[in-house]
């Protein structure tokens, strides 16, 4: 097997691997572990959400109380490529390429806006010129789970808020 077909086969290899593994997640009989919805909240229902696009982006107070929340599906959805601290460094990041990206970059980070974050989370990286790689979440979080997910990112780039 010459070098350029053991580079495929790799590369297949490590695809495969990640796709079997965001399959898994959430996978129908599997109890996948969610945050309790805050009062009010509607997370059985997506889709209605959906059609009404992303909302603003929170105040910083508010940020904080929705980031809890956030941290649940952080560990179950993003962990495993992104790293248990957003360091880029999960356990499938090494057979990623691009590697994921670092939500611990304050620098990288601080130039995303909310919206943007929103919109690679529900419809993937294809979505805005990034790594197809990246899922889009929209069939299994809700757009507020999402926007949940956007208040803990933040929190990765700056602990101290």
């Amino acid at each position: 097997m010459s070098g350029s077909s053991r580079a495929l086969t790799a590369k297949l290899a490590a695809l495969v691997s990640v796709s079997v593994a965001l399959c898994a997640c959430g996978e129908a009989g599997e109890p996948v572990a969610n945050p309790p919805a805050t009062p009010g909240e509607n997370r059985e229902a997506p889709q209605a959400e959906a059609a009404a696009g992303p909302a603003p982006s929170p105040p910083p107070a508010a940020q904080a109380t929705a980031a809890a929340p956030g941290a649940g599906d952080y560990g179950n959805y993003c962990a495993s490529c992104h790293g248990a601290h957003g360091d880029g460094d999960g356990p499938l990041a090494g057979a990623l390429d691009p590697q994921p990206a670092k939500h611990s970059d304050g620098d990288a980070m601080g130039a995303l806006s909310d919206e943007y974050l929103f919109r690679v989370i529900r419809e993937g990286g294809a979505a805005v010129g990034k790594s197809p790689l990246m899922a889009p979440w929209k069939g299994t979080l809700s757009d507020s789970q999402i926007r949940d997910l956007v208040a803990f990112i933040r929190t990765l780039s700056n602990p101290t808020n």
